[in-house]
């Protein structure tokens, strides 16, 4: 096979595996509107523990992801997404009348344990899926705006799959009663496992590069580490506050929705789906722009833009409203009523979809052998995903839904300065070769 061909079959294989990342971590969010009609303190839960796997895979994947190389950490990913997606199918068939412990005096019963489990067994998959796709990207791309170009584009499917999950989680829910359960979910759960089984099966027969096995470790004890530049550091916190601001937003917005008497859960899936379809139109357009535009120019953008909705959207008046598509099961796909401040936040994915990519770009330019390593880290503030929302979710039961968007405005304002001037370079007299 032609290097052309198999530098072509290695972007497609990443192309897939980042829509998989979307589609398995985007469950936990809408989720929550199960567990939390039993447990109002739950809603944000299973989405923490999603992303506080990436807490203790993040470096130990970088340090596979080194050792065994991409293909091999991959497959070890499919197999542990698998294990924990069933798992989570578990919890709709075990333990619904066991009582394992109580907080304030509510029973919390096995099931809803096993299914935290599977949340978090699934957070390990992503994580090393996720320190496997994107220095994979940035380098099949050579790096600088054609390696944001690749990132951009695998997140163009992984927005579509994003959009996707809480569309059917909605749909398959309907609306939130007291009956509501994890069996209402089990043909998405199924879906997932045939996804992840299909995959492993698929990356078996497709031929990886694998960069950091062609480059040489320096003899002796290397002085420098990631950690020896300003502009990873200080891009490992703009990623913690992104995925805290890209999952919060939208998921808060679906409880926000859920608990509106003239919305509901399906609403809110369908409301929150248009969100990740607009991350897909923008990663498209960052796809089309980014050999042109410079990726620092386009990240500050679009912070200056999405802080700008946010400040709107918490501003306007709760008794304006706007009709939004939506689904309901006597309905159907209609248009809803729903607060107008929805509009503003859906419009953020516009803005949040370009992020990622560009962080990510800008922190490991110029890092050389020093990639793999950022890579792991990276994956460690993914973290913020479970602890920024649940933060959040924790400020509007004091503040409102829309007051506890502030906290978004602030992760806003920090992006912006990484923008502008954290993303520089300034340790170029450190050797990467």
């Amino acid at each position: 096979m032609s290097q052309k061909s198999t530098h072509t079959i290695a972007v497609v294989a990443m192309f897939f595996m980042f829509a998989m990342i979307s589609f398995v971590t985007n469950m936990a969010a809408p989720f929550g509107n199960i567990w939390k009609t039993d447990y109002p303190w739950a809603g944000m839960l299973g989405n923490a523990m999603n992303f506080l796997a990436y807490l203790f895979m993040g470096i130990p994947a970088g340090k596979l992801l080194a050792r065994i190389g991409y293909k091999r950490t991959a497959l070890v990913a499919l197999a542990v997404g698998f294990c924990g997606v069933g798992v989570q199918w578990l919890s709709s068939v075990v333990g619904a009348e066991v009582n394992v412990a109580n907080v304030g005096g509510q029973p919390v019963m096995l099931n809803y344990l096993v299914y935290l489990l599977g949340a978090f067994v699934c957070g390990f998959s992503v994580c090393m899926l996720n320190t496997v796709v994107n220095p994979m990207l940035n380098l099949l791309g050579g790096g600088g705006n054609r390696g944001n170009q690749l990132i951009q584009t695998g997140g163009t499917f992984n927005s579509l799959t994003g959009t996707l999950t809480p569309l059917l989680v909605g749909a398959l829910i309907g609306q939130v009663t007291e009956r509501t359960a994890m069996a209402d979910v089990v043909p998405l759960l199924v879906v997932a496992m045939c996804v992840f089984a299909l995959s492993f099966v698929a990356l078996l027969f497709v031929s990886i590069p694998e960069p950091n096995q062609r480059r040489e470790t320096p003899a002796g004890k290397d002085r420098h580490s990631a950690w020896s530049f300003r502009h990873t550091r200080l891009g490992i916190i703009a990623i913690f506050f992104y995925v805290g601001l890209e999952v919060g937003i939208p998921a808060e917005l679906n409880f926000y929705l859920t608990d509106d008497p003239l919305a509901g859960a399906a609403v809110g899936g369908a409301v929150a789906a248009v969100y990740w379809l607009l991350m897909m139109v923008g990663r498209a357009v960052s796809t089309a722009i980014s050999k042109r535009v410079a990726t620092r120019v386009q990240l500050a953008a679009v912070a200056s833009l999405a802080a700008l909705l946010i400040v709107v959207a918490i501003l306007m008046p709760e008794s304006l409203r706007i009709s939004m598509p939506g689904y309901s099961v006597a309905e159907g796909f209609a248009m809803f009523s729903v607060p107008i401040s929805a509009l503003f936040l859906v419009l953020c994915g516009l803005c949040t979809s370009l992020m990622w990519g560009a962080i990510f770009n800008l922190s490991v330019e110029g890092l050389g052998r020093y990639t793999e390593q950022a890579s792991g880290l990276f994956m460690t503030m993914v973290v913020g995903g479970g602890i920024m929302p649940l933060l959040q979710n924790a400020l509007a039961g004091s503040v409102g839904y829309m007051g506890s968007y502030w906290l978004v405005v602030a992760m806003l304002l920090y992006i912006l300065y990484y923008a502008l001037a954290g993303s520089r370079n300034v340790n170029r007299d450190i050797a990467v070769d």
